[in-house]
């Protein structure tokens, strides 16, 4: 791949042509496929039976369902992370009511368009969403009782200052629950430096130890993941990058790509967390 701005460049065009096109299936949640309409989404989760569900703001761009353990509360300051068209924040203002707050965060202007729309038609008004990029919030420390996000975090460049500003961000005691794509094994070469492919979430993935080891390094505790889903790549998506002999190479590697759903707090600091107690 390229390097961080060039990265962040690729996502930006690649899903505000999304938002421009309201498409779904091209990005984040379906690999990448030649046929921009051909509407895959072998990442996705089904979220039209949740309550606060809105059609229109569901591009098919997840990878999981993160409102589902983020035990969010009535009440609640909720953010979300690369909120796209404001389909998480729709589901999490059920569940905040008209007593919470949701404010969405996305890098991409169309996309900020395109759910200020969607939530203009709504009229809620206490879902606010900003153009921001993930590693520099705008947003005051200790904003969040929760921050969730849905397969997003794995587009960010640099993860260890993502969950930094995660932990910024939210209130002491406070908790997130993120979907996100990793891997266990080795991804081919024309995979990993393919710019569709990290658009896809697949060759911006990290090993999965290696995501939980950032996650703790920010200073998070009760690191746990709560849901694991296999990722298994068809053929055809594969075959735009790969030899027939590659691809069957890679089947036999076993190895593993997989959306998981994990949940962690920031707590408060006891005396021994800062080594105090030590003589």
């Amino acid at each position: 791949m390229q390097n961080e701005q060039e990265v962040k460049d690729i996502v930006k065009e690649k899903y505000g042509e999304i938002a421009r096109n309201n498409s779904s299936g091209c990005g984040c949640g379906c690999g990448t496929t030649s046929n921009k309409n051909a509407g895959y989404t072998i990442m996705k989760d089904e979220y039209t039976e949740m309550d606060g569900y809105v059609a229109e703001a569901d591009l098919g761009l997840g990878c999981g369902l993160p409102t589902e353990f983020a035990d969010i509360k009535p009440g609640n300051v909720v953010v979300d992370l690369g909120s796209g068209a404001g389909n998480d924040v729709f589901v999490a203002r059920a569940l905040v009511g008209d007593s919470g707050k949701v404010i969405g965060i996305d890098m991409t202007e169309d996309m900020i368009a395109k759910a200020r729309r969607n939530n203009e038609k709504l009229g809620y008004g206490n879902v606010e969403f900003y153009l921001g990029e993930i590693e520099a919030m705008p947003l005051e420390k200790e904003t969040a009782d929760v921050v969730v996000s849905n397969c997003v975090l794995n587009l960010v460049p640099n993860k260890q200052k993502a969950f930094e500003e995660i932990y910024r961000i939210m209130k002491t005691g406070g908790h997130f629950c993120v979907s996100d794509i990793v891997i266990k094994g080795e991804l081919p070469a024309n995979l990993k430096k393919s710019a569709e492919m990290y658009a896809g979430c697949v060759a911006g993935a990290v090993q999965q130890d290696e995501y939980l080891e950032i996650i703790k390094s920010a200073g998070f505790t009760n690191v746990e993941i709560k849901k694991t889903k296999v990722i298994n790549l068809p053929d055809d998506i594969l075959a735009q990058y790969l030899t027939k002999e590659e691809i069957n190479s890679f089947r036999e590697m076993k190895t593993g790509i997989f959306s998981i759903t994990v949940v962690a707090d920031k707590k408060d600091k006891g005396c021994c967390d800062d080594g105090c107690c030590k003589n």
